[in-house]
């Protein structure tokens, strides 16, 4: 009697269990009129709340879609339907905690949920780096397929290799700081694609807000049309983000996508009439930005172009482009002025660079070499991954992914690195950010790999009135007699930066219209570590008595013969003389105070000769022109300065400025 006690005991306990059971695992309560029917008035609230959010949520408002669908929720929790699309919400907003249990508990109401949130269940655990999770959830979501789009299927083995290579990447973290950047540039709305100057002063950025240019929205996202917006660098803290305003924002989309090295020039994207995207720049001129113009074509086509950015030359520009041809979706092209400043020369990077998948969001560093970008079809976290890659005697290397807190599983995205190399920027998605997208900044901690290259900045402006000049920069290869690139000064400030990377012997000459023009050298070696330079040149007027230091007139040692790297400078001369008739000139050439007296006079004489000749041999007239050696009679630098420097480096510094090449107006 005892024995079946129990087991009659123990039947109806595994029948309670069951029975319990089964209202867990299928306890899915359908939102149908027929099983609300004590409850009819609020049944007809809650559907109404219901259909409201499918409204918002197959529109892609899932903020919207989400408040309807919690008070729809508030009167049935058990329907798992709804259940799943309040967890899809949260996934798409970034509350990936929220999305993982309403999830979850949508498939325990109902375990033949539809494979589309088994899907995004396994896309949320992914997100949240929780691996093993995510493979199971994506391979439970194969076995669902025939309840998936075509496209997911195709890409949930690729979402597993991902998640795999994810496991490998974490274990070897970069030794970096990522830090959202203040409310000052972030807020609550979407904040995205950072470019900013070399020196890392100015940031431009793409958000959508209330105060956009025309204050509309697109309908068709239900969000503020994109402007661009900018800050600066004050006391080491970024301004608070203003909104650039007309002409850069017109009253539909306008986004940031390149930005030149020293700010000037902006590159942004806009729809065209025909309603494909293309790549547009604006010019700073002064204090106002000019009216966006199209880049023309090859760059620009009838596909769409959707990022850009400038070479430290000005001379090349990278750009992402769909158009037919390429490896797959987005590839990286690059086009290059010819002689006549006009673009094409168009070429594919190659498969070594763009996958079959897309790349996207592009930046070259100021060392003119290492080119940054985004990219699905390299190996990667999930979704875009930052990468980069050198390009090593005119070939580009294997891309590597920068690794890990950098990128994570979400898009990461419009990766820029500051000219020192010690700072990035870049667009993320993270739980903790302030908006569905952010900007973050990027701590490099270690020393390695450090970029090459000296970053020239300063201001021109007028010797006697301090008044700030608009003049042109024009940098050379000394070693290779060529044209580098030209530049301007900003007309309201007179600031200009450019990028000198390593490995070079520079040039530098600034000129202006109706002033003698300023010339520098830079040698920048190969083993030279980064290093800022700033310069304020002041212009001399074209008078009588003035005179300009030839820093880029250079002879073989101990003789007269001039060097092929000097004829670039003296063409500077040539072309002064020729635009001034009447000017004659003086040119001598002075030595420092090592060597006898006679035979550094002799030298420097021969030497102002040499460059008499050359311009003789550009037709300008014997009459204009003097040659004049002063050997050591008027140094620089004095002996007893030289003999006060510490170091022998130091001296020969003192040396070399009494080693010089002048010219001076006789008469003008």
């Amino acid at each position: 009697m005892v024995k079946y006690n129990m087991r009659k005991g123990n039947l109806l306990i595994l029948v309670v269990l069951l029975s319990n059971l089964t209202l867990f695992g299928q306890n899915d309560v359908a939102f149908t009129k027929s099983n609300f029917k004590s409850k009819s008035a609020e049944f007809k609230i809650a559907l109404q709340q219901y259909q409201v959010g499918d409204l918002k949520y197959f529109g892609g408002n899932y903020n919207d879609a989400l408040k309807q669908y919690l008070l729809a929720n508030k009167f049935n929790s058990s329907s798992s339907n709804l259940t799943a699309k309040i967890g899809d919400c949260y996934v798409y907003l970034s509350k990936l905690e929220k999305g993982i249990n309403y999830l979850n508990k949508a498939y325990s109401l109902d375990e033949n949920l539809d494979g589309y949130f088994i899907y995004q269940l396994a896309r949320a655990y992914h997100l949240k780096n929780d691996f093993d999770n995510a493979i199971k959830k994506y391979q439970l979501s194969k076995i669902k397929k025939n309840k998936i789009e075509p496209k997911l299927i195709n890409g949930i083995d690729q979402n597993i290799k991902a998640c795999n290579y994810a496991k490998e990447l974490i274990k070897i973290p970069l030794n970096v700081k990522v830090e959202s950047l203040s409310e000052a540039v972030n807020s609550e709305n979407e904040e995205y694609v950072p470019v900013i100057t070399a020196d890392e002063s100015e940031l431009f950025f793409t958000s959508r807000r209330s105060n956009t240019t025309g204050g509309n929205k697109d309908e068709g996202l239900d969000d503020y049309y994109e402007d661009i917006y900018y800050s600066k660098k004050e006391n080491d803290k970024w301004t608070k983000a203003v909104n650039l305003g007309r002409p850069v924002n017109g009253y539909f989309h306008d986004a940031t996508v390149g930005l030149s090295l020293d700010g000037q020039k902006l590159f942004l994207y806009r729809d065209n009439k025909k309603g494909v995207g293309n790549i547009l720049v604006s010019k700073k001129e002064g204090d106002q930005w000019s009216e966006p113009k199209e880049l023309p074509e090859p760059i620009n086509s009838k596909n769409q172009e959707t990022s850009a950015c400038y070479s430290p030359s000005g001379n090349t520009i990278y750009f992402v482009s769909n158009r037919s041809g390429g490896q797959g979706g987005k590839d990286i092209y690059k086009a290059s002025k010819n002689k006549k400043g006009e673009w094409g020369n168009v070429m594919n990077l190659g498969s070594t660079v763009n996958s079959v998948e897309d790349e996207d969001a592009i930046f070259l560093h100021p060392d003119g070499k290492t080119l940054y970008f985004s990219s699905r079809g390299h190996n990667t976290m999930g979704g875009y991954d930052v990468f980069k890659t050198e390009n090593i005697k005119g070939r580009w290397s294997k891309p590597i992914n920068i690794g890990y807190p950098i990128n994570s599983s979400a898009d990461d995205v419009c990766f820029v690195l500051t000219a020192s190399g010690d700072y990035g920027y870049y667009t993320s998605i993270k739980e903790e950010g302030k908006g569905k997208r952010d900007i973050y900044r990027v701590s490099f901690l270690d020393e390695l790999n450090k970029p090459k290259l000296t970053l020239l900045k300063g201001v021109v402006s007028d010797r006697k009135t301090a008044e700030k000049i608009l003049a042109t920069l024009e940098i050379y290869d000394n070693t290779k007699d060529k044209l580098v690139g030209t530049f301007e000064t900003n007309s309201s400030t007179g600031r200009f930066m450019v990028s000198l990377p390593a490995g070079r012997d520079y040039g530098i000459s600034v000129k202006k219209e109706d002033y003698l023009f300023y010339s520098e050298n830079f040698n920048v070696p190969d083993t030279a570590a980064f290093q800022v330079v700033e310069k304020f040149i002041k212009l001399d007027k074209l008078e009588v008595g003035k005179k300009v230091v030839l820093n880029n007139i250079f002879y073989d040692y101990s003789k007269a013969s001039l060097r092929a790297s000097s004829f670039n400078e003296l063409s500077k001369v040539v072309e002064l003389l020729k635009t001034n008739p009447k000017m004659k000139i003086e040119f001598s050439a002075h030595t420092d105070s090592r060597g006898g007296d006679a035979y550094n006079k002799n030298l420097s004489q021969q030497r102002a000769q040499s460059c008499v000749d050359y311009l003789l041999n550009k037709s300008i007239a014997k009459d204009r022109l003097v040659a004049k050696g002063y050997g050591e009679k008027q140094l620089v630098v004095t002996d007893l300065k030289i003999e006060q420097l510490s170091t022998e480096e130091e001296k020969e510094v003192g040396h070399q400025k009494n080693r010089r090449t002048e010219f001076k107006i006789l008469e003008n």
